[in-house]
């Protein structure tokens, strides 16, 4: 390798792949230092503080995918492909899309002249105006064009790659401090523009490595770990749309403009990066499951991530204490539970087939129970990954004292070990305590452990008198789910089809419990599900004569007066009302079956 780069740097008029990805991993290296003063100029689109970051994500997922290649062509699309998978934010898929139109627009050549490379950076520009939706001077978007131009003005001239790309970094510092009072947002503030800066310093790491030429130096960075660097404040802005949204669109049956048509009457800052096969998108939106609907007869959804910017800017902001409270998408709660006692919702992954959903979030339980009986194939659920709680409790931490996650049982889901997983490595970098609970429950009866977690930070109890008190919860909690309908059980496989065939001809209906090591297991069966819940009302008739009943959530998979009977009954029972009345959630639903009807409670001594 050594002996390559020699030659290559001899003949600096013409730029290989190699130059390309070390040039890359310089300019990107010197982004993962430099997030945390980019993200505090975040202002614009919203101000979230999350430029520097998102960035940094877009970077680091294009260094953890590629390996150096001599052919530059070969080089260049695996970038673009790279930063199109993992870009992040407004001014990742920007960036993202800067290098794929820079792939498109480059020859299928092993070298590239200065005069080609300057002429490929310069046509790639209209591919970033072309993704967003309403295009503004004064960001990201004028330094790049103004330093292609730069490139392109001085492709006869200079003929160094070396001495062309330093000369360029006084332009973009020029067109970066013009941004101030190009963009009223960005005057208003006195700040350049966040996604701008984020590509000067992106540049200033490429003319350093170009000066210095030390590849062994860049081996060395990029053997490094950069942790995320979590947005420091929040400016107390009101935020129109809540959710920033994004999703790769693959096998498009429709053009990127039809995409850009139908996403931009769901919010603000849409950009639809990509070519017409595939195509990743970017939207502040307030209505994230319905814009999935619409776009899913565009072509297979393969990805999504939504960001609750509310729940960031409470963070932030607006923290009512300092214990932060954590949880899946498979914990039933009210909305109005969850925003009040601002809890961190984290999704867990739905598959129809190819199209991928965000649990409760990008698919609501009324879409999902129609799919359930429209659908060829049964859905599949998966865990949230490491990385997705890694990068929660970074921003969490950053802001709050101590940090409880409760999840799912752990015998369910891997989500509890990968949230462990981050939990601990995050309270190793910030020193500070993160507990990470294995609920052994789910649905309505972990909604109860959370809302009494809740409650206890809410009259301030300490995190290890919280913690504590949940051990012991954990242990009172019960859930029954009365199911109307064998056939999703025996779909998901939780029933065999030869013993489902039996209990379906008998007409039976189950009861599905948990056991105090978090199994489901058959409470009961009775003939009806009128008679099946009348069974488990006299169990907790029987119990709660020796416990008492803290609180109580009635569940329903697309039963709604069933569950409205059901809470009555409840009242009449316990002398209360339930804490909440909701859809289960649809990767417990799932299984369930449309109609099922569930009692959760939580008892006490």
């Amino acid at each position: 390798m050594a002996e390559h780069t020699e030659k290559t740097n001899n003949d600096t008029t013409k730029v290989d792949g190699r130059i390309l990805y070390y040039s890359f991993l310089a300019g990107a290296n010197q982004l993962l230092q430099h997030q945390a003063e980019i993200n505090k100029l975040n202002v614009f689109p919203v101000n979230d503080k999350d430029t520097g970051t998102n960035l940094a994500a877009t970077v680091r997922s294009v260094l953890d995918n590629i390996q150096p290649h001599k052919f530059y062509k070969t080089m260049v699309n695996d970038m673009a492909e790279a930063a199109l998978v993992g870009a992040r934010g407004n001014s990742g898929v920007i960036f993202a899309q800067f290098l794929y139109g820079l792939s498109c627009e480059t020859k299928d050549k092993a070298t590239l002249t200065i005069t080609e490379f300057a002429e490929s950076v310069c046509r790639s520009v209209p591919y970033m105006y072309g993704a967003i939706s309403n295009p503004l001077e004064g960001t990201m978007l004028t330094v790049i064009k103004e330093w292609a131009e730069f490139l392109h003005a001085k492709r006869e001239n200079i003929h160094e790659f070396k001495k062309v790309i330093i000369d360029s970094l006084s332009v973009l510092e020029k067109s970066l401090s013009e941004t101030t009072f190009k963009l009223k947002a960005l005057h208003k503030s006195g700040f350049v523009d966040a996604g701008a800066k984020g590509f000067v310093v992106f540049i200033k790491g490429v003319t350093d490595f170009l000066r210095a030429g030390d590849v062994r130096q860049l081996a060395v960075l990029s053997q490094a770990t950069f942790s995320f660097i979590p947005p420091e404040h929040i400016v107390d802005d009101e935020i129109t749309y809540r959710y920033c949204t994004e999703a790769i669109i693959k096998n498009l049956s429709v053009g990127r403009a039809e995409i850009q048509k139908i996403a931009s009457k769901s919010g603000d800052s849409l950009v639809v990066a990509g070519s017409e096969a595939t195509c990743r998108i970017h939207i502040h939106t307030n209505r994230p499951a319905e814009l999935f609907q619409e776009l899913k007869a565009c072509g297979t959804i393969t990805f999504q991530k939504v960001d609750d910017m509310i729940r960031q800017q409470e963070t932030a902001t607006k923290r009512k204490w300092n214990i932060a409270l954590v949880t899946d998408s498979s914990c039933d709660l009210s909305q109005e539970l969850i925003d009040f006692y601002q809890i961190n919702v984290v999704p867990l992954n739905l598959n129809f087939a190819d199209n991928h959903f965000l649990d409760k979030v990008t698919i609501k339980p009324d879409r999902f129970y129609d799919m359930l009986e429209s659908e060829t194939e049964f859905p599949k659920t998966s865990q949230i990954n490491e990385q997705t709680f890694t990068n929660l409790y970074s921003h969490l931490a950053s802001h709050y004292d101590a940090i409880i996650a409760i999840h799912l049982t752990g015998q369910f889901s891997g989500t509890f070990a990968n949230s462990a997983k981050a939990g601990k490595r995050i309270s190793k970098e910030f020193d500070k305590p993160i507990y990470v609970i294995d609920s052994k429950n789910l649905s309505g009866a972990l909604g109860l452990l959370v809302l009494k977690a809740a409650k206890s930070i809410e009259a301030g109890q300490r995190v290890d008198a919280v913690v504590r008190t949940l051990a012991d919860d954990i242990m009172q909690t019960k859930i029954f789910v009365s199911v109307r309908d064998l056939k999703y059980m025996i779909k998901g496989g939780r029933v065999s089809k030869p013993k489902g065939f039996i209990a379906s001809l008998l007409g039976f209906n189950p009861v599905i419990s948990m056991d105090g090591q978090g199994k489901s297991l058959l409470f009961g069966n009775t003939f009806s599900q009128r008679a099946s819940l009348k069974k488990v009302m006299g169990h907790i008739a029987k119990i709660s004569r020796q416990k008492t009943v803290w609180n109580y959530i009635v569940l329903h998979a697309h039963n709604p007066e069933g569950a409205e009977e059901t809470a009555k009954k409840m009242v009449l029972l316990t002398g209360k009302n339930a804490a909440s009345i909701v859809d289960i959630s649809p990767v417990i639903g799932m299984h369930a079956g449309s109609g099922a009807i569930a009692i959760s409670l939580l008892l006490t001594n």
